[in-house]
């Protein structure tokens, strides 16, 4: 485990997700010979010596021997977040959904390096933001917090109140080279292409 950040990060997967365009559990679909969760969870456990689960579904990760946190502000990743960060003992959180396909080792070491500093340390991709796949600071916790009590649940709509560190471009793209860290499921259709 790396000394730089396993003890200063917690990994929070995110697995409140309803998981309604799937139309099934996105975290236990199978790719690879494995639940699309277990390949996050094995990413954070070779990387932080702590992981939460968050999301209001304790008894279907009964089996993971992990805490699993009930969203204090459900029904949004953001809260998720909000809820990973308010309860980890670190200074840092690390968080990813866990329909991510491929969680890509070089991009969260990328992005853990480079936290001195800085509130969230965030990919931005031609596409826009990677909130979920992305480091936060405890200082992340007031602007959240705000923005949630309001009934806003963009996952980055606070980052101007913040110092964030974006990884972009060229940065990226040498941690990543196939453009495949960010790849999640949200459809059947996108499933089957994946699976195939």
């Amino acid at each position: 485990m790396p000394e730089t950040w396993g003890e200063e990060v917690t990994g929070v997967i995110l697995v409140g997700g309803k998981s309604r365009r799937m139309g099934r559990d996105k975290a236990f679909l199978p790719l690879s010979g494995r639940p699309l969760v277990e390949g996050v969870l094995e990413l954070f456990r070779s990387q932080f010596s702590r992981v939460l689960l968050v999301g209001d579904r304790e008894e279907r990760f009964a089996d993971y021997d992990l805490p699993v946190l009930a969203d204090r502000f459900p029904g949004s990743s953001l809260g998720g977040l909000y809820t990973g960060l308010s309860k980890a003992d670190t200074p840092y959180v690390f968080v990813a959904s866990c329909d991510l396909a491929y969680p890509n080792l070089e991009v969260l070491r990328g992005l853990c390096a480079l936290r001195d500093g800085f509130d969230a340390v965030v990919p931005r991709t031609a596409h826009g933001f990677e909130p979920l796949f992305a480091l936060y600071a405890k200082s992340c916790l007031s602007p959240i917090k705000e923005q949630l009590e309001r009934g806003e649940f963009c996952a980055y709509a606070y980052y101007p109140q913040l110092k964030v560190r974006y990884l972009t471009g060229d940065e990226l793209s040498r941690l990543d080279p196939a453009g495949t860290a960010f790849v999640n499921l949200n459809t059947p259709e996108e499933y089957a292409r994946i699976a195939r």
